[in-house]
């Protein structure tokens, strides 16, 4: 099992468009992909439009997999339009302990 962590800044401003768009991407990846797991979407609690993402897939297949889809390519737009420039930061790793 693998684990992707993504930290984001909003856009001021931005913070409709892009709830609506996160929403969207996180709701079609768990109802519809098998190798996804968990996709939590958090906001951080000292800034409001600071985002972590902590999402679960069985494997790289299925990461990939994600990456291909029409939803992550609508949610790759939108990150375009509402997530500052340089400010979002992708962490894959292998989960090692997982209670639940």
């Amino acid at each position: 099992m693998i684990a992707q962590i993504v930290t984001l800044q909003v856009r001021p401003g931005g913070l409709d468009g892009f709830t609506a768009a996160i929403a969207e991407n996180a709701a079609a990846s768990v109802a519809d992909e098998a190798g996804c797991l968990q996709f939590d979407v958090v906001a951080t609690a000292d800034d409001d439009h600071r985002f972590v993402l902590y999402e679960r897939y069985t494997d790289e297949a299925a990461l990939t997999a994600h990456r291909a889809t029409a939803h992550f390519a609508r949610w790759t737009e939108a990150v375009g339009r509402y997530v500052v420039e340089g400010s979002k930061v992708n962490t894959v790793g292998t989960v090692t302990v997982h209670r639940g």
